[in-house]
C-alpha cells in the first residue's frame, strides 16, 4: 500500500474509533470526571509511566547482553525516542528506530538488535497472558453483572492465548538454539527469487537468529522474564491507580484484565494508539467493573494521557539533544527500514 493511502486509511480509522468510543457520552459529565482527577494518584501514574521505561532499558540489557554490553542510558534514550517515535508516526516507527538508534551507538548488528524487539515483544505478551491467566484461576473476578457464559469465554479465550504465547516462544527458542534450521528454511522459502536476492534474505535472517540468542541461554531468559514480570505488574499498578483517580471502582486484581484487554486495543495501528485504546478502556470498565459510560470514557481519556504526553515531552527533550525534528525522525524511521532491507 502506497504511504500517503495507508495513511489515510489509518486517519479514517482513528476517526471512526473515537466516534464509537464518544458515540453514548455526553461531553460535559466526562469533563467533570476528568476535571475531579485526584492529581496526586494521577502523578503516581506518571511517576510509573517513567519508572516502567527504566525497566525495559534493564530489560533491553538483559537481552542484548550476548551480543554485547550496551549501556543503561543508551538503552533508556533509545527506548524513550522509540516509543515516542511510534506515537507520532505511521506504522510503529519506533519500533525499527529503536534498534538502529542504539545499533549506531553502541557498534552492534542492526539486524540482531532488531531480533531482540521481537523477543521483547514476544516476552511482553507471554506476561501479560500469564498475568491474565492467573486472575483468571487465581481471583475471585467479583463480575456480579456479567453472564456467567462470557465470563467463561473470557476464561477460555484468555487461557488458550496464554498456552499459544508459550508455544510462539518455544518456536523462537527452537529457532534461537539452531540458527542453521532457520537459515535453512529461510533458504527454501526465498528459493524461487533471484539468488542475489535469497542470499540476501538468508544472511538477514542469520544475523537475526544471532540477536535470538539469548532466548538459548536459560539464565539470561529467566531474567528477562523476571524482569517482564516486575514490569507489567508496574503497568497493572498504573493502570489501577490511575483508574481509581477518576473514580472507577476496579480490585487491584481486575486490573490484570483491563491491561490485556488495553493491550489488545493498543494492537490497532492509529497514531498512538487513538481510539482503540480508549475503546478497549471504556468496554473492559463498563462490561466488567460497573463502571458508567461516562466515567470509563473520562478515564480511558485520562489513562492514555498520562501515558502519552510525558513519554512525548520526554521523547522531544531526548530528539532535541539528538537533533532529530519530526521530519529528521522520519528520515531515520526510513533509513533504518533501508539498512535493514539491505542486509
Amino acid at each position: 500500500m502506497r504511504p500517503w493511502l495507508r495513511t489515510v486509511a489509518l486517519l479514517a480509522l482513528t476517526v471512526v474509533l473515537v466516534a464509537v468510543f464518544l458515540r453514548n457520552a455526553d461531553l460535559h459529565q466526562v469533563w467533570t470526571v476528568m476535571r475531579t482527577a485526584d492529581v496526586r494518584l494521577v502523578a503516581v501514574g506518571v511517576a510509573c509511566v517513567m519508572a516502567s521505561y527504566a525497566l525495559r532499558a534493564v530489560r533491553w540489557q538483559v537481552m542484548l547482553s550476548p551480543l554485547g554490553h550496551p549501556r543503561f542510558g543508551v538503552a533508556l534514550r533509545a527506548t524513550i525516542i522509540g516509543f515516542a517515535a511510534s506515537f507520532i508516526l505511521p506504522a510503529r516507527a519506533g519500533e525499527v528506530l529503536r534498534p538502529w538508534l542504539l545499533a549506531r551507538r553502541e557498534g552492534l548488528d542492526p539486524s540482531a538488535v532488531f531480533a531482540t524487539i521481537v523477543i521483547e515483544r514476544m516476552l511482553d505478551l507471554v506476561t501479560v497472558l500469564t498475568l491474565l491467566a492467573t486472575f483468571l484461576l487465581a481471583f475471585d473476578p467479583g463480575f456480579s453483572a456479567i453472564d456467567p457464559a462470557v465470563f467463561r469465554a473470557v476464561r477460555v479465550g484468555g487461557l488458550g492465548a496464554a498456552v499459544g504465547a508459550v508455544v510462539g516462544l518455544g518456536v523462537l527458542f527452537l529457532f534461537a538454539s539452531r540458527p542453521a534450521l532457520l537459515a535453512r528454511a529461510v533458504a527454501i522459502a526465498t528459493a524461487w527469487l533471484p539468488a542475489r536476492m535469497s542470499v540476501t534474505i538468508t544472511a538477514m535472517a542469520t544475523a537475526f537468529a544471532q540477536g535470538l540468542a539469548v532466548v538459548r541461554r536459560p539464565s539470561q531468559l529467566a531474567r528477562a522474564l523476571a524482569w517482564s514480570l516486575v514490569l507489567w505488574i508496574l503497568i497493572a499498578f498504573q493502570t489501577w491507580v490511575v483508574s481509581a483517580a477518576v473514580g472507577v471502582a476496579m480490585p487491584w486484581s481486575g486490573s490484570l484484565l483491563m491491561v490485556a484487554l488495553l493491550v489488545v486495543g493498543v494492537a490497532v495501528p492509529t497514531p498512538g494508539a487513538v481510539g482503540g485504546f480508549h475503546e478497549a478502556y471504556r468496554i473492559g470498565a463498563t462490561s466488567f467493573f460497573g463502571a458508567d459510560n461516562d466515567r470509563a470514557v473520562g478515564a480511558a481519556i485520562v489513562l492514555h494521557a498520562v501515558g502519552f504526553l510525558p513519554t512525548l515531552l520526554a521523547g522531544a527533550v531526548l530528539m532535541a539533544q539528538e537533533g532529530l525534528t519530526v521530519s529528521r525522525l522520519g528520515e531515520a524511521a526510513q533509513a533504518a527500514k533501508g539498512e535493514e532491507a539491505q542486509r
